[in-house]
């Protein structure tokens, strides 16, 4: 069985009936994790056995996830940091909804321990109106973004094909023709972007044989077994994947899609995710801190799920999107990017895809689209991580969390009606 890295923790999910910690119960300070030099055996993290993302240890490891693996940088300006202005609301903790399959109503507060948040941020018309950390979070540490990474490298790919460098009809293979045997091969720019890809591509962490484990072992970053045949790095992985079904039809969520991305980035730019997101954001619009992504034993970065940054940085990423890609008067990202990642994709793709849970979404750059009547669009990733973005409200939502169960199907009903009736709130101050 390969390593289980961070970001292939499914295979921990549990039911959601199980009896875990509370937030309050496994507040990872409280509990000791890694405290000491060296910390005792019974607080003691690795990386190599797992036991680092295990429940409650990972509510530690999210925070600290460069202690464990190689990492490179995506590099801010060090001479630009610019500060957000503050107009904290004290009234939002109180704002109340009624949490999904549920006839009680919930606090605004109530719904931060429930979905065990490490750190939440709210945006209205570029200030801070709310901010808080829980845990082993602090202002000046990254946490783990986890697939909010997919955005992000989703907005790039939206950049290039703006400023004409990618086109979104062209086969993924006339870019990369290493990929001219694989699935890919066939499948154009904007499918890949769209996750509308008909894959052979199992990511059931419950079954052993799912090649998620193969695209997991391949990207681990620690030395293979000796008997080891596999693949060697997140590319040399795409290139095995197969086609089953025909393009365009479904939304299938699978993370290899997004690796192609990170390549087609790379291939068109000469620069890797990270040095080109470094380039066209976190240079440009005053970041606090650096962030980094996870890579591969080659150094390739994890563009699935391997990105990492300060909550405050997040949140001037997700208003640089709500506001088309301009920052202090300046058009840092191209207008015509953002309104394509603004405008969805298809509904019927999307309910092809298994997720009932999620009535009436789209999926478009690799961005997830609530389609309700604000037309709010978010950035998502496993544990709970996610940048809303509600036009309609000006109001940009942040929140890093570490939720015992991975999927966000666990935190949604808490979630999903919190954003919303927060935004109805500061609409309703206009």
């Amino acid at each position: 069985m390969p390593l289980r890295p961070f970001y292939f923790r499914y295979s921990h999910m549990a039911q959601p009936e199980e009896r875990f910690l509370s937030a309050q119960e496994s507040d990872p300070i409280k509990m000791g994790w890694m405290q000491g030099f060296p910390p005792p055996e019974d607080k003691r993290l690795d990386f190599a056995d797992g036991s680092f993302f295990k429940f409650p240890q990972l509510r530690w490891s999210v925070a600290h996830m460069r202690e464990f693996m190689p990492t490179i940088s995506v590099s801010r300006d060090p001479t630009g940091f610019d500060p957000l202005p503050y107009r904290l609301d004290d009234d939002i903790d109180a704002v109340s909804f009624r949490p999904r399959n549920s006839d009680q109503s919930m606090t605004w507060e109530a719904s931060l321990w429930k979905n065990y948040t490490d750190g939440i941020l709210v945006l209205h018309r570029g200030a801070i109106v709310y901010e808080r950390y829980f845990g082993a979070l602090t202002p000046n540490q990254q946490h783990a973004a986890m697939s909010m990474t997919k955005s992000l490298n989703g907005t790039l790919g939206a950049v290039l094909i703006a400023e004409g460098q990618l086109d979104e009809t062209k086969f993924v293979a006339d870019y990369i023709p290493e990929l001219n045997d694989s699935a890919f091969a066939d499948a154009t720019v904007r499918q890949v972007l769209n996750m509308t890809t008909a894959l052979q591509f199992s990511e059931d962490y419950a079954d052993p044989n799912a090649e998620i484990w193969q695209f997991s072992a391949a990207g681990n970053p620690l030395p293979k077994s000796k008997n080891y045949t596999g693949a060697i790095g997140y590319f040399a992985y795409l290139k095995t994947v197969k086609k089953q079904g025909n393009h365009g039809e479904a939304f299938g969520y699978k993370t290899v899609n997004a690796e192609v991305v990170g390549w087609l980035i790379a291939r068109i730019t000469g620069r890797s995710v990270a040095q080109y997101l470094s380039e066209r954001v976190w240079q440009k619009i005053g970041m606090e801190q650096d962030g980094y992504y996870s890579v591969d034993e080659l150094g390739t970065p994890f563009a699935g799920g391997g990105f990492n940054a300060g909550l405050r940085d997040m949140a001037r990423f997700g208003e640089l999107i709500r506001n088309q890609g301009q920052w202090k008067g300046n058009q840092i990202l191209p207008r015509r990017a953002i309104e394509d990642i603004e405008k969805g994709g298809s509904k019927t793709a999307f309910s092809k895809s298994g997720h009932p849970e999620l009535p009436g979404w789209s999926y478009r750059n690799l961005w997830w689209h609530t389609e309700n009547a604000h037309r709010a669009f978010t950035a998502r990733g496993v544990h709970g991580q996610t940048i809303y973005i509600d036009p309609k409200a000006e109001t940009v939502i942040v929140r890093f969390a570490s939720h015992p169960i991975a999927t966000n199907s666990a935190n949604d009903p808490y979630s999903l009606p919190a954003y919303e009736a927060v935004a109805e709130y500061l609409l309703s101050l206009s």
